[in-house]
């Protein structure tokens, strides 16, 4: 006999309370600046903390966190305005209203990873030490802001009964789906999905300190890249609001890409037992994967 989820009690049942916190006067303070505020600190206070749990000196990952601030923050913006051009087009001064929502994680990834790479060059550490460090942070920061998602009642799935959906207003319902009032909550899937990414992250980490035979330098990155990827790619095929390119899912395109990415790093790295090609010299690589690159030099 099958479950009927339908008439379960509705114990999971989102609806968001708006976008504001609060309103003092001419200021405003809205869930999802207060979210990505939050991110950033959480995140730099790991990745010191790991930082330091692999002897490099954690000011390093302070003054990266500022180059990544900068760069990752409107990439994501940009990335995603140019895929929704022909709506902005119509209103230039909406571009940069980025507290109504509408940033690409994807873009905000190849923009702090340009940054991290020219940092590295500048600093003449290993960006692969960084990227390991800056990981946790990163998919961690990306479990907290989908958050802003469901604040701003935006990229929720399709249409749906199960006992877990959100309502989403009227006035921010897809016009052909107009009629429907709840949806899946696509923003709640992937908060919990980059939890675990986050604590299997950790996991290795942390095994590599516990006196078990160190991961290499980069794995923990390549890791990122296919764990998050995969996820995001099911989750992608939920959501209503995908930026496209033809009949192409952009976010699938480029999970697609990442997870081809991260298992050849990973191959590189286990099955031919190589480091990876870094932005520093051949004998600066070989020290750091020996554990010699502390970062000090920067």
């Amino acid at each position: 006999m099958a479950l009927d989820l339908s008439v379960l009690p509705l114990a999971f049942l989102f609806t968001s309370p708006g976008p504001v916190v609060v309103e003092i006067g001419p200021i405003t303070i809205r869930w999802y600046g207060l979210l990505i505020a939050s991110a950033v600190l959480i995140g730099v206070s790991l990745s010191q903390y790991l930082a330091k749990r692999r002897h490099i000196n954690p000011d390093l990952l302070s003054d990266l966190s500022i180059w990544l601030v900068i760069t990752a923050i409107p990439a994501a913006r940009i990335y995603y305005v140019l895929f929704e051009w022909s709506e902005y087009a119509q209103n230039p001064a909406r571009i940069i209203a980025i507290w109504q929502g509408g940033i690409a994680i994807h873009g905000a990834i190849i923009g702090g990873t340009l940054a991290a790479l020219l940092f590295a060059k500048l600093k003449r550490v290993s960006f692969w030490q960084l990227a390991d460090l800056v990981s946790p942070s990163l998919i961690l920061g990306q479990a907290i802001g989908r958050w802003g998602n469901f604040f701003n009642s935006e990229a929720f799935g399709r249409p749906t009964n199960l006992p877990w959906k959100l309502y989403i207003p009227p006035e921010r319902r897809p016009l052909n789906l107009a009629s429907y009032e709840y949806f899946h909550p696509t923003f709640l899937y992937e908060s919990l999905w980059d939890l675990m990414v986050f604590g299997l992250l950790l996991t290795l980490f942390f095994r590599g300190l516990s006196g078990k035979p160190r991961l290499r330098v980069g794995t923990l990155f390549m890791v990122y890249l296919v764990a998050y990827s995969m996820g995001r790619f099911w989750i992608e095929g939920l959501r209503t609001d995908s930026l496209m390119l033809g009949p192409l899912r952009i976010a699938q395109v480029v999970s697609l890409s990442a997870m081809v990415v991260g298992l050849a790093g990973l191959a590189w790295l286990y099955l031919r037992k190589r480091p990876l090609p870094d932005v520093v010299s051949l004998k600066e690589e070989q020290g750091i994967e020996r554990g010699q690159g502390t970062g000090d030099r920067g």
